[in-house]
């Protein structure tokens, strides 16, 4: 079967009860964006760069916007590709360069009084462990770096590129009793 035609999963949480408040506490979600928002691929020898975004993924951080909760990508390779997808979102925070991730999240979190008590952290390699490692929620998705699948806290059904953020986005909703208003706004 084709791999672009295959449906996202519905999204029901499962797991442990503390997991569960791990999600409920997200008052920022953070994530990297080649192998999380995207499927990794990149395509070259076109000018610019192209990457795919699924339109899924982009409606889910919007949603969680719109409950209040701070959105950002945190990517250790700079883009035009990726900076266009964020105008075009309205991402509250994008920080595109090499170096440590974690320092430029502390900054994030500092601007916005938080802390990573609050964050929701989604990475899939080795330059994500110390963000995942630190957040209060960390997610991953299935193909991720086996030792960021074993950091972890939840890893997702949905592929990389294919829904995996709607899926986090959604759970976070769900924890925080805000995914029902949403049916009901969007229902009318």
């Amino acid at each position: 079967m084709n791999e672009t035609l295959l449906p996202v999963r519905a999204v029901t949480y499962e797991g442990p009860p503390d997991l569960l408040l791990r999600f409920r506490s997200v008052k920022m979600f953070l994530c990297d964006v080649d192998g999380i928002l995207t499927d990794g691929g990149v395509y070259m020898g076109v000018d610019p760069e192209m990457k795919r975004f699924d339109v899924r993924d982009g409606f889910g951080l919007k949603l969680m916007q719109e409950q209040d909760i701070k959105v950002g990508w945190v990517s250790h390779r700079p883009s035009e590709a990726t900076r266009k997808r964020s105008e075009d979102l309205g991402i509250d925070f994008l920080h595109q360069a090499k170096g440590n991730k974690v320092d430029a999240i502390e900054q994030m979190l500092a601007r916005e009084g938080l802390s990573w008590d609050d964050v929701c952290y989604m990475g899939d390699d080795i330059v994500d462990l110390g963000a995942l490692r630190r957040a209060r929620m960390s997610a991953t998705v299935p193909g991720a770096l086996k030792e960021v699948r074993l950091e972890a806290h939840y890893i997702t059904r949905n592929l990389a590129g294919r829904g995996a953020v709607r899926e986090v986005a959604e759970l976070i909703l769900r924890s925080q009793n805000k995914w029902q208003p949403l049916l009901d706004e969007h229902s009318i």
